[in-house]
């Protein structure tokens, strides 16, 4: 698991950054219902994010991201893997994701993505889409740029991009040459579970498709570094949502209308 149960984003909040936050529940083209949360920005950019979690599912931790980035001008909704298989309901703590994540398929997964990028197209706020994910939902977010929506890029904090993973998502090395749209990838160098040679490996596979991208290893950085918690990587972090926005806002189209 990503992070512990009182994990959440290393971001300083902004006040009156965001417009309003809620759950809401989106339906995906096979019909199936599945949780969400969603932040809007006090004053849209014409950028929007689906953010893409960890084993967990939709959990705290990734609620206050969607705000943190709707204080920064950016629409987000965090998606919920488990409509398919454990409802639309609030869970506890003791909700046993590992039962299920190994339920979730590309298929599923890639109709709730589309889902959520249309849910945030919807009302011409935003007219560049973006994904990112963590561990299981970094490799989810590198995937998502062969999906054909049209994304402007995609942001994968630590997904494993080979091997094979806890679904049948193609193997982001693999997919390298059908990716549709700019990557940024960040990992850590000390990260035992994804080697630096497993990162460069990656590198040279967008480097050979022609896609464009960055890649960024923290030195010293373990798995899940990107945690208020984790105080003694906490400069790792803040170059890691600086990096990102920074990649959110140097691809960002004119903005949409509010």
């Amino acid at each position: 698991m990503c992070f512990d149960l009182d994990s959440r984003p290393p971001i300083a909040p902004i006040a009156g950054g965001a417009l309003d936050s809620r759950t809401v529940t989106l339906t995906a083209g096979d019909g199936t219902p599945f949780r969400a949360f969603e932040a809007r920005a006090a004053t849209p950019s014409g950028a929007g994010i689906v953010i893409l979690p960890d084993v967990r599912g939709v959990h705290p931790y990734y609620e206050e991201l969607a705000l943190r980035f709707a204080e920064h001008a950016v629409d987000a909704v965090a998606i919920d893997y488990f409509g398919r298989t454990a409802g639309t309901g609030e869970r506890g703590d003791d909700f046993d994701a590992m039962a299920h994540i190994g339920q979730t398929t590309w298929a599923g997964i890639s109709a709730d993505v589309r889902a959520a990028v249309e849910h945030l197209r919807d009302g011409g706020r935003v007219s560049s889409v973006f994904t990112i994910g963590f561990c299981f939902g970094g490799r989810m977010s590198f995937d998502a740029a062969t999906l054909g929506l049209g994304l402007t890029g995609v942001i994968g904090f630590y997904g494993w991009p080979s091997g094979s993973g806890r679904n049948d998502a193609p193997a982001p090395i693999e997919a390298a040459g059908r990716f549709e749209c700019p990557v940024l990838g960040i990992f850590g160098a000390a990260d035992q579970g994804i080697p630096e040679s497993t990162v460069r490996e990656f590198e040279r596979a967008l480097e050979s498709a022609g896609v464009e991208h960055r890649i960024v290893l923290e030195p010293d950085a373990p798995h899940s570094f990107f945690d208020r918690k984790a105080a003694e990587f906490a400069e790792a972090a803040d170059r890691a949502w600086t990096t990102t926005l920074q990649f959110v806002r140097s691809h960002t189209k004119t903005p949409a209308a509010a």
